[in-house]
C-alpha cells in the first residue's frame, strides 16, 4: 500500500483535521488504490483524470470550436477518453490549458482523493490554481484537500463514527454498493487501526507494470487464453502491459493496464463464457495463495 513517509503524511493531516488517522489512512488507502504519484517528465505530480464534458460546459465560441476540434471537449458525459497513462494526462491538460488555462483545470479531478478542481471555490480557495497548487504539492497537500472535501460535504462525522456505508454513500456516490466500497473501507481501517492482514480484495491494484511472480504468469496465461498473447514469463513487462490494455479497452475498461479487482472479474468473465473458467479458477487460486 503506502510508503511509510506517505503514511505519516496522512496521519499528520487527520491529526490537524481532528480526524482519526487509521480512519483517514483507510479512505485514502481504498480510493487511491495505494498509488499517490505518476512519474511525469522526470517529476513526480499526482495522479489526475481529465473531464471532456466539464471543459465543454466551460468554453463558449471559439474557445469551444477549438476544444472540440482537437478532442479535448465534448458535452456527452464519457466521450472524452483518458489516455491510458498518467504521462498522456498530463499532456492532454497542458493542451487543454493551452486554450483555456482556468477552464482546463476545474474539468480535472486531482489526486489521491479524485477532487474536481470545479470545487476551488466551494473548499475555499482563492483560485483554482491554489487548489492545483495544494495538490502538486506532494501527498501531504492531496491529503489536506481531500480533507477539505470531506468537511465541506459534511462527512467527517460518519468517519469519526465508522460509518462506512453513510460515508461511502457521500464521497462515492449511490453506486458504492458495487464496489464493495464500504466494506473495503472497512477492512482497511481494521488493517491500519488493529495490524490485520487485509483481504486480497482491498489490496488493489493486484498487478501492475512491474509485478513479477507466479500470478503474473497465471495472468499471461488467461490473457493468451482469451485472445491477447502474452509471453508466460512471469514478469509484467511492455507485452503483458499491451495485452492487459487491449483486453480492458475491448472490455469497456479504464485502460491504464493496472490487474485490480474490476479486471479480474471481467477475466474471470470471459474465461467463463469460452469455456475456460478452470483455468481461470487456477489462476484465482493462485492469486490468493500470493
Amino acid at each position: 500500500m503506502f510508503s511509510d513517509s506517505v503514511v505519516n503524511e496522512i496521519k499528520q493531516a487527520a491529526n490537524d483535521a481532528g480526524l482519526e488517522p487509521a480512519a483517514l489512512l483507510a479512505v485514502t488507502a481504498v480510493e487511491s488504490a495505494g498509488q499517490v504519484f505518476a512519474l511525469v517528465e522526470g517529476k513526480q505530480e499526482p495522479l489526475i483524470r481529465f473531464e471532456g464534458h466539464y471543459f465543454d460546459r466551460r468554453l463558449s465560441g471559439e474557445k469551444q470550436e477549438q476544444a472540440r476540434a482537437q478532442g479535448l471537449a465534448s458535452p456527452s458525459a464519457g466521450a472524452i477518453a483518458n489516455p491510458r497513462t498518467q504521462a498522456g494526462r498530463w499532456k492532454m491538460l497542458e493542451k487543454a490549458a493551452a486554450i483555456d488555462a482556468q477552464a482546463a483545470y476545474e474539468s480535472v479531478s486531482w489526486g489521491l482523493g479524485q477532487v474536481m478542481g470545479a470545487h476551488w471555490q466551494w473548499l475555499g480557495y482563492a483560485s483554482v490554481e491554489a487548489l492545483v497548487e495544494e495538490a502538486r504539492s506532494g501527498a501531504f497537500g492531496q491529503v489536506r484537500l481531500m480533507v477539505r472535501y470531506i468537511e465541506k460535504a459534511g462527512l467527517a462525522d460518519a468517519l469519526r463514527s465508522h460509518d462506512w456505508p453513510a460515508f461511502a454513500h457521500g464521497y462515492n456516490g449511490p453506486g458504492y454498493k458495487k464496489n464493495a466500497y464500504d466494506e473495503k473501507i472497512a477492512d482497511a481501517y481494521e488493517h491500519y487501526a488493529t495490524g490485520k492482514p487485509l483481504r486480497a480484495a482491498t489490496q488493489s491494484p493486484l498487478l501492475r507494470p512491474g509485478s513479477q511472480g507466479k500470478t503474473v504468469a497465471n495472468l499471461q496465461r488467461s490473457l493468451t487464453a482469451l485472445g491477447y498473447p502474452a509471453s508466460v514469463d512471469g514478469i509484467f513487462g511492455p507485452a503483458t502491459l499491451a495485452a492487459a490494455q487491449k483486453f480492458q479497452a475491448d472490455h469497456g475498461l479504464d485502460a491504464d493496464g493496472i490487474i485490480g479487482k474490476r479486471t479480474s472479474e471481467a477475466i474471470e468473465a470471459a474465461l467463463a463464457s469460452s469455456g475456460l473458467f478452470r483455468r481461470f479458477w487456477l489462476w484465482l487460486k493462485n492469486w490468493f495463495a500470493g
